[in-house]
This record gives structure tokens, sequence and C-alpha cells, in this order.
């Protein structure tokens, strides 16, 4: 039976994704037990060749290594992962931006049925019909081009890179559901491409570009990814990499917000329970690149002494253990249960386009440090050992590199 949409009454309404239909969605439903998990793998391959991506998704795995998968959607399964309630309850925000916004999602190579399984899991999230766009006003709907910008000559396909497209346009539906959604499908997984598909991106409107990628360790030094990733008021989000205390690039520079990663619990009546920061979620310093002054302004900055700028700006949930629901048909057996800070960077995003406020910003990176008072402080965990400076890698009272900021409670400070 097909799950209707259910709306709480009020500011903070809550979508009942995975509840009965004609429920009252209170609170986050409770997830079906994943038996023997013992970890997570990561979706793509770490580059080999310098100026090249990786995506930053991870699934989680049973014992025997498999990626943990629940049953092909159908209108009555409830997968296992959580879902826009889940999300939605934790970082208290609505369903819908009122307004139109434009969420641009850029990653590489194709998935081919990306537009069908994203309406296979709003039918199972009860979310509302998400139709193809027809023109390039028309807002609350889907659209997939290549990184020139048409819907033509889209790339070769991949599976890995391919559930990193299905979680990406997915959770960004889920948290922004009256958004329009343009899938930019670069060529390949190299930094040509890539930032082509960001300049594409920004070229056509939008006021969010979500990438959950990078290569881990880089200092970004070339120009063209300065440039690239450098749009004033347009929020451009980046996932800060899943291997620890180690920076990243895009991550790393100074006109993105970078995002870690948290491990998000629930309470056993379902409500928020904590967020501790994700220990292999990425952050660091970087030698080249120099400190925004609201980075540096903060008080605990002095404590870190990254000298450069410090990643992370903010983090969002991470964990693999507490992902998300993602179904994808391609090659991926439906609906797995994936993390990384791929999650955290789309989740950001799409609650940038929920406070629709990016034109108020030269750099929208700066509002988070500006209302401290939107964020919950993550003050517990850290993001893997750095024995030379310990205090980089925990999340601390205050601003840390592992979580930035924290993790939001409503947009005030979006």
């Amino acid at each position: 039976m097909v799950r209707r949409l259910t709306v709480m009454v009020g500011l903070l309404a809550l979508l009942g994704g995975i509840a009965a239909q004609g429920a009252t969605a209170a609170a986050p439903a409770a997830r079906p037990a994943r038996p023997q998990l013992t970890g997570s793998k990561a979706v793509c391959a770490v580059p080999t060749t310098p100026d090249t991506a990786m995506c930053f998704a991870r699934v989680a795995t049973t014992r025997d290594g498999r990626p943990f998968a629940t049953s092909d959607a159908t209108p009555d399964t409830t997968p296992a992962g959580y879902g826009p309630l889940q999300f939605e309850t934790a970082y208290n925000l609505p369903a819908t931006a009122g307004v139109p916004q434009t969420i641009a999602i850029v990653d590489a190579h194709s998935q081919p049925n990306i537009t069908a399984d994203l309406e296979a899991y709003d039918n199972v999230m009860g979310l509302p019909l998400f139709p193809t766009c027809t023109s390039d006003a028309q807002t609350s709907c889907f659209l997939v081009l290549n990184e020139y910008g048409a819907t033509s000559s889209l790339p070769s396909a991949n599976a890995s890179w391919g559930l990193e497209i299905s979680m990406d346009v997915e959770v960004a539906h889920a948290i922004c559901q009256d958004c329009r959604i343009e899938l930019y499908e670069a060529n390949s997984s190299g930094f040509d491409d890539l930032e082509r598909a960001v300049n594409t991106a920004a070229a056509r409107g939008a006021q969010v570009i979500s990438n959950s990628y990078g290569e881990p360790g880089s200092d970004c030094t070339s120009a063209s990814t300065h440039n690239a990733y450098d749009h004033p008021h347009v929020a451009i989000t980046v996932a800060s990499g899943d291997y620890g205390y180690q920076r990243a690039c895009p991550a790393v520079l100074t006109s993105v917000i970078s995002v870690g990663g948290t491990t998000l619990r629930f309470t056993p009546s379902h409500t928020y329970g904590s967020e501790s920061a994700w220990y292999d979620g990425g952050g660091g310093c970087s030698a080249r690149n120099l400190a925004r002054p609201w980075q540096t302004a903060l008080g605990a900055w002095k404590k870190i002494a990254c000298g450069g700028r410090g990643m992370n700006d903010v983090a969002a949930d991470a964990d693999p253990d507490t992902g998300a629901a993602v179904y994808d048909s391609y090659k991926k057996g439906g609906w797995n249960v994936v993390g990384g800070t791929s999650l955290s960077a789309p989740l950001i995003a799409a609650a940038y386009a929920l406070a629709h406020n990016t034109s108020t910003w030269a750099f929208p990176g700066r509002s988070l440090y500006e209302t401290r008072s939107g964020f919950r402080d993550v003050t517990t965990g850290s993001d893997g050992p750095c024995r030379a400076h310990p205090i980089r890698c925990r999340a601390t009272t205050g601003f840390d590199l592992p979580t930035g900021v924290g993790t939001p409670n409503g947009l005030a400070g979006l």
C-alpha cells in the first residue's frame, strides 16, 4: 500500500516518510535491525593519478564484507537507514523552502536509472511526485545534465559513482522537497571535468552546489580549481573526506563550505539523542590556503593554531552505521545503507536551500560563524589520531576541526 505524506501542524512540518498510511508521525520510526554489521567500505577507489577525485560514499557492510541491503523497492518496503523524517527531526528542519531554489549536484560518470530510482525512493518514503523539469523556470522537478549543461550525450555509466549519485539526489530531495534538483554528470572524475560541471551549474543559476567528492591529501594549488569553486552568493558544500584527520581538495578551499561528519543517534522514543564526531571524517589544516577573517576570529581557533584554512566549517550525519537509506537499482541490488561525508555534504546543501538566504552573503559559509546559536555544539568524538597536534582531531566546546561550528538546529545559522 503506497504510503502517503503526513504532515505535522506548525513550522516544523515533518514528513511521515516511513510511517503507515494515515498515521501521525510525531517521531522517527525505528529502523529495521541490521544484523551482523561489521563496518563499511568505500564505494569509490582512491585516486592513483593527481588532480583526480574519488567519491566519499561508504556503504554499510555485513560480516562477510558484502554491502548491507534490504529488499528491492515495493510499495510496502520499509528500508533500513535514516530517511526524511529522521533528518528533519534531528536537524529541526522544515520539509520545503517555499520559494524557488535550485540545488545542483555534481558527480562523475552516470547512473542511468537515477530518474526511476528517485521515483521508487519517493514512493516508499511517501514524498510528493517529482517530475522531470520541462523548463528552466520550473521548480519541484529533477533534471539530469552533462558537464556542459545539455540533457543529451551523458557520460558513461559507473556503478560506484552511480551509488554516490543515488545518495546525493535522494538525500537532497528528502531534505528540500520543493527544490529543483539538477544533477550534473561530469565525463570523468578528473578535476577538469568536475570543475567544468561546477562552473556550468553556477552559470545556470543554482543557489546551492553540492560536491560529495575530493582528492585526499591535496591542498588545492591549481588556479583553475580555485576559480571553479569560487562563485559569490552560491553555497558550495564539499565533503571533507572519509580517511580521518587529513585535508582534501576542494574542501580545503576558503570559498567553499567544508562539511565534516558525525554519528547521529536517536533516543529510544525516536527523538534526537546525540551526535559525536565520526572517527573516519576528514579534517585538517591547509598549508597554502589562508583562513577567511571570520574563521580566524573564533576564540577556539587560537588553540587549534592551524596557520592556514582549517576544515571543517560545519558537520552532519556521515557514519555509515547511522547512514541513509538509499535506493539504487543499477548493479547495487535495491536498498542500501550509505554514509560517508558524501552524506553530510548534500544534507547541508539542502538545508541552505531551505533557508534560501545565499544571496545575502558573498561567501555563504560566513553565515555559519555569525549565528552560532543556530547550531548544536558537538563536543565528543574525534576524527582520528593527529599526534603532533592532538587538539586538532577532537570535537571540543566551541569551534573544532572535525565538526566546525556544529550541526544545524533549524535554519537560523544558514
